[in-house]
């Protein structure tokens, strides 16, 4: 059984970047890879697309046990998503999942350009316009919720 996603932590997912995905080889090493939620589903169902088919694909197909982690450093709050996977194809899906990947590159770039118009300078040029087109979908079943907030400062909210 799936465990539900509270709004808070639907809300605060979609509101980062990116996730630290963590899956498994096939010989037992962590794998550790940047990916971006296109879709949350309340009842416990997260969406990524991965752009190449490496290592995080060879380690579903073999393991589906999957970890999603997401952390906000300013406000010292974060959780681990664990739960199974299973690798789908992107035509599997309609096309309000790539509009919804094409949306989040789109606001990843007018992001950097605010943020290097107000002086705030990084990358030189923008990444997520050299970005491949996705090759497949992750589905994700979260089963078990960790929050990562130190519980004395969960107290004092």
């Amino acid at each position: 059984m799936n465990k539900t996603l509270s709004a808070d932590i639907v809300h605060f997912l979609h509101n980062q970047g990116c996730v630290l995905v963590s899956t498994i080889s096939k010989d037992g090493a962590p794998h550790n890879s940047c990916k971006g939620i296109i879709q949350i589903k309340p009842e416990g169902k997260i969406y990524l697309l991965d752009l190449y088919k490496g290592q995080t694909f060879a380690n579903l197909s073999a393991n589906p046990n999957i970890s999603i982690t997401a952390l906000n450093e300013h406000k010292f709050k974060g959780y681990c998503l664990i739960g199974k996977a299973r690798i789908a194809a992107v035509g599997d899906f309609d096309q309000g999942l790539i509009k919804a990947w094409e949306d989040r590159v789109t606001s990843r770039i007018t992001q950097r350009v605010l943020k290097n118009i107000s002086g705030e300078k990084g990358h030189p040029r923008h990444p997520e316009s050299l970005l491949p087109e996705p090759k497949y979908v992750i589905v994700m079943e979260v089963k078990e919720i960790v929050d990562l907030t130190p519980h004395h400062l969960k107290q004092e909210a």
